[in-house]
């Protein structure tokens, strides 16, 4: 099995010469003196530390290709011919379109959301920002919730502060906000996300105060992974003004040196790192308590793909400040803001945190505590992924957080109104054989007219596109569910996975397929 290739990777534009290659690391197995290229050592030799991110940075979603020994694809779910939950067994009734496919979350007051899955954090990248309109509104008229990432208010151009750095008003975050709100109908929330950064700029009070956001969601660890740059910016004083913000940007944009190799064009771009958070449970309860003094109805946490210690920190003081919302992010996920090889070798894979995750929150159930309500990230993109997550994490997980499979409709659907403008060279004839107009491309587009009037002529097309693909999971869900005879989601529990491979079920405790249900069959021929 091939866990990892490093040295050549599509998403560093990098590739070896010599067809064959040293598996631990990666260089061509012939290197000759005089080659041109184009390994990751071959351009780093000039190009150094750009080669740790994806490129081009800021223009492409990227997510680390390691084959990991055990991951979601070695569970099958299993379905029933017998009886029906949450529906009348009778096949009249039991018709799969009856699925409700709706979940809920929140320690006090729930937050509904019409299927099972919210955005991941779309923060300051340049992704987030030019794509927000499109993620926004598409999050909005799907039902279900969005998360405005981190250093938002950090990084916008506009920003006003007071006398003491808080920010008094940030026009970008209004716009974030503003935009999700315009098409909200009671399905999901916008949670805004804060980290070190936030904090000392005092973001909550901003949000809660002046937008009146409900939710603010605390974060472990940074943007990129454990330590990632997260953004790039292209200019001298747009670096320097980020450092006097307080960030720190590398190479030091005040560095006579870096200053004069960045006007030779040595140097063509600065990184804005975020700080590192360190966790301490007496400052984590005492943080809670003062963002829900500021206002905020909800308060939720996100966490990394820390070992077993880091999450069962999240677990237990999440039960002990009452969260409303645990989202435990695996390895590899990343969105392409990540160092690349640290979206490939860091952090614990998602099956198997999410798999201690389960065990840590039956083993507080045990103890008679309160469980937060969880969701599950780090790689799902469809609707099976979607019902393994549940039904792995059952009853805690309530939903699935998704960052590039929600990201690349909103860029596809954007892209698509481009191309019908005539730009790019016009409609690529993979979406011309549909049509040439938005209302033959788009298959739910006279759906959304007939509920949103003439609205739909302000809608952007890459929230058409999220809502086409929300609905394609929605509608593929339910026929899942009922497979398993499950007409809510709520009812999805453990025993409809199975493992393909006896290592899967080691890591879960989910049985092996040929292991499932194996007493009651015995029981059947023995009787």
């Amino acid at each position: 099995m091939n866990l990892s290739q490093p040295n050549a990777n599509e998403a560093l534009q990098t590739k070896n010469r010599s067809r064959s290659v040293a598996p631990q690391s990666g260089i061509c197995a012939r290197c000759v003196d005089g080659c041109k290229g184009n390994c990751d050592l071959f351009q780093s030799t000039f190009r150094g530390r750009e080669l740790l991110y994806p490129s081009p940075f800021g223009k492409v979603t990227a997510g680390a290709d390691k084959d990991y020994p055990v991951d979601y694809s070695h569970l099958n779910i299993n379905g029933y011919a017998i009886g029906a939950e949450g529906i009348e067994a009778d096949p009249d009734h039991a018709v799969f379109p009856k699925v409700t496919t709706e979940t809920w979350y929140g320690a006090t007051e729930k937050i509904k959301m019409k299927i099972p899955m919210f955005t991941g954090a779309l923060g300051s990248t340049e992704i987030a920002r030019a794509n927000w309109d499109h993620f926004a509104v598409g999050a909005a008229i799907s039902g279900i919730s969005l998360v405005c990432g981190e250093n938002v208010c950090g990084i916008d151009p506009k920003l006003e502060t007071d006398k003491r750095g808080k920010v008094t008003d940030a026009p970008d975050m209004q716009r974030r906000v503003t935009s999700y709100r315009r098409y909200h109908e009671g399905y999901g929330d916008i949670m805004v996300q804060m980290n070190v950064e936030d904090t000392r700029l005092g973001v909550a009070e901003y949000v809660i105060e002046k937008l009146g956001v409900e939710t603010i969601e605390l974060k472990w660890g940074q943007g990129a992974k454990c330590i990632g740059g997260e953004i790039k910016v292209d200019t001298l004083e747009r670096a320097q003004e980020l450092q006097k913000r307080g960030y720190i940007v590398t190479p030091d944009p005040s560095n006579l040196h870096n200053q004069k190799a960045f006007r030779d064009g040595s140097i063509k771009e600065f990184e804005r790192h975020s700080r590192i958070g360190f966790l301490d449970q007496d400052e984590f309860m005492k943080e809670v308590d003062r963002v829900r003094k500021l206002g905020a109805k909800r308060v939720t946490l996100k966490t990394g793909a820390y070992p077993m210690r880091e999450l069962a920190m999240a677990i237990r003081w999440s039960s002990d400040a009452k969260i409303d919302l645990l989202t435990i992010d695996g390895a590899p996920g990343g969105t392409g803001m990540s160092p690349w090889r640290m979206m490939s070798e860091w952090g614990v894979p998602s099956i198997y945190l999410h798999s201690m995750a389960y065990e840590l929150c039956l083993r507080l159930a045990a103890k008679g505590s309160f469980v937060p309500d969880i969701a599950f990230a780090g790689g799902f993109s469809s609707e099976d992924h979607i019902f393994k997550a549940l039904a792995l994490g059952a009853p805690y997980c309530k939903a699935v957080c998704m960052g590039r499979a929600l990201m690349i409709p909103g860029m596809v659907g954007k892209n698509i109104g481009l191309w019908l403008e005539g730009k790019d060279g016009g409609l690529p004839s993979t979406v011309s054989k549909y049509g040439t107009t938005k209302e033959e491309i788009f298959v739910n587009y006279r759906k959304l007219k007939g509920i949103y009037g003439k609205d739909i002529d302000d809608m952007p097309l890459g929230a058409i596109g999220i809502y086409s693909v929300a609905e394609k999971l929605r509608v593929g869900l339910q026929q899942l569910m009922a497979g398993s005879r499950k007409w809510r989601t709520h009812l999805i529990t453990r025993d409809d996975l199975a493992c393909l491979t006896e290592e899967a079920s080691r890591v879960t405790k989910i049985p092996y397929i040929m292991d499932s249900y194996r007493e009651q069959a015995l029981s059947i021929i023995d009787a």
